[in-house]
């Protein structure tokens, strides 16, 4: 008999949320220093209300992890350190996917291969197994006609009612950054059925601008309930990111949610756009992280800030909506929902 499988909402009850301190600055050139306390601040917000684990490379990068969080007054009963080399600290994408099961929890190992683009991620590769066996959740390779499946976290979101939004340039693209070769989307939602207990996809288009990922969801659209998507546009018809961005909210005003229902389309705007030299990073209010009693949202010293942090405080009425400065998260091409992965209760 097959497994029965579901992959809760973010905003369900969770136990905590997974984390990884840099261990290097590799990720962030020229701003370790500054990084490492906007981690510290990260861990703070989240420690307030809730346990973090934290991955660090080793007993010195913890040392020096503790030294930052007690400086900032983080609640350190809430903070938990996990001795694990990493290559990186996006773990959104590397770390495991936690299903429900008719049994309890199991950990899903998405195959993490650096995006299909950066040849060293065989340390992060080893995260799923490391957090299921810390957590005491047994861990599952996910297959699909004998091949190794790859997908991140930030692939994807969900309703945790059979719902899922992922985009077809990270999916599907044939020659950019191709997980799965020759997966096409009735593979996927199979994947999707099978390990995710999702039985409806609405796939988007293209991903934002400077996207290092090649289209991740979690920058472009999230669920904030059962039936509401929040959505970013771009109100410059000369940015790259308008007729993109136009054709999502098109795509998502046309599609229907797993009971055939047409959801709730919200709409986010997009920051100035952010480029150092010649290159554009991702900002987006869409990386926005949900916990039990708070949402934590980039911000961008933009005055769109404010317009974002409102609309989700009124699409989050029970929960504290709180603004995180990203501005040099960002410049490692992602920002608080990218660094981190739920851990469901």
């Amino acid at each position: 008999m097959r497994k029965e499988r579901r992959l809760p909402a973010e905003w369900e009850q969770q136990q905590g949320i997974l984390l990884c301190f840099p261990g290097n600055g590799n990720d962030w050139p020229g701003k370790y220093q500054t990084i490492q306390f906007a981690f510290a601040e990260f861990i703070k917000k989240i420690a307030a209300t809730e346990t973090v684990f934290v991955l660090v490379g080793s007993e010195s990068i913890r040392d020096k992890a503790l030294s930052l969080l007690e400086a900032n007054h983080v609640n350190l009963s809430k903070v938990t350190f996990i001795i694990q080399k990493t290559n990186r600290s996006w773990m959104r994408d590397a770390g495991p996917i936690i299903v429900k099961t008719e049994s309890g929890r199991e950990a899903l190992n998405f195959n993490f291969n650096g995006w299909a683009k950066y040849g060293n991620f065989r340390l992060d590769k080893q995260v799923p197994k490391r957090m299921g066996d810390f957590l005491g959740i047994p861990v599952n390779q996910v297959m699909h006609q004998g091949e190794p499946v790859i997908l991140e976290g930030g692939a994807i979101d969900v309703n945790g009612k059979g719902t899922l939004l992922t985009t077809e340039e990270c999916l599907l693209d044939p020659e950019i950054q191709v997980r799965n070769p020759n997966f096409t989307k009735a593979d996927y939602e199979l994947i999707f059925k099978k390990y995710l207990g999702v039985t409806n996809t609405i796939w988007l288009g293209d991903g934002i601008a400077g996207d290092d990922t090649h289209g991740h969801v979690d920058d472009l659209c999230r669920f904030v309930n059962e039936n509401t998507i929040v959505t970013v546009v771009e109100e410059d018809q000369q940015d790259a990111n308008y007729k993109p961005l136009q054709d999502n909210l098109k795509r998502l005003q046309q599609a229907k949610l797993e009971d055939g229902s047409s959801p709730v389309i919200v709409t986010l705007p997009m920051p100035k756009a952010i480029n150092y030299e010649d290159l554009r990073v991702p900002a987006s209010y869409a990386n926005f992280l949900i916990l039990n009693k708070t949402v934590l949202v980039p911000t961008f010293n933009d005055a769109k800030d404010r317009i974002a942090l409102n609309t989700l405080a009124e699409l989050f009425p029970d929960r504290e909506v709180i603004g995180i400065g990203a501005i040099d998260l960002i410049w490692g091409l992602g920002t608080l929902h990218c660094l981190s992965m739920q851990i469901p209760e």
